[in-house]
């Protein structure tokens, strides 16, 4: 079960409870521009010998409740990628971030035997950096994070590797 402590600092944002939180924060189905400070990054949280399916992830969202794949984008393990979500569409990846940020995520993030790891592949690590210079040219000021660096998140160690550091110098 989730705990979220409040109140709490959403992005600058004073957030007083969670009923706060859903119905003047994330209460719209789209975002302004302005508003989206992060981009957060994730793993489908799979096993990399396996293939995950921008479909079979689909399937899993709705089953959760979601109306479609929460992410923005998704990254299979040979580059290609889908997009999920309009840019202004609030997500459905990293709550309670999801009103002020853009969600991607890769294809992977477990070994072979299922224990967290960083299983990006080539294709994948160039095509997430392309990615992101492109978001970056259009939010200029939003962070660059994994959701394991989100502060009031779900923990986990998702996308496994610590972006805010690997990717500091588009933060420039």
């Amino acid at each position: 079960m989730i705990t979220e402590q409040y109140p709490m600092t959403i992005a600058g944002d004073t957030v007083a409870s969670e009923d706060h939180l859903l119905t003047h924060i994330e209460n719209t189905q789209f975002m302004s521009p302005q508003s989206v400070r992060f981009i957060i990054i994730h793993c489908s949280a799979t096993r990399c010998d396996r293939d995950y399916t921008p479909e079979q992830l689909k399937h899993d969202h709705l089953l959760r409740g979601f109306i479609d794949v929460g992410y923005h984008y998704y990254i299979r393990k040979d580059g290609t990628t889908t997009q999920h979500r309009r840019l202004n569409e609030v997500g459905a990846h990293c709550r309670p971030f999801n009103r002020c940020s853009i969600g991607i995520c890769y294809e992977g993030g477990l070994d072979a035997n299922g224990k967290p790891k960083d299983t990006r592949t080539i294709a994948q690590r160039g095509t997430l950096v392309a990615l992101l210079i492109k978001l970056k040219k259009q939010f200029p000021k939003a962070f660059i994070r994994g959701h394991n660096e989100m502060p009031g998140a779900t923990p986990k160690s998702c996308p496994n590797f610590k972006p805010s550091k690997e990717f500091a110098y588009l933060m420039k």
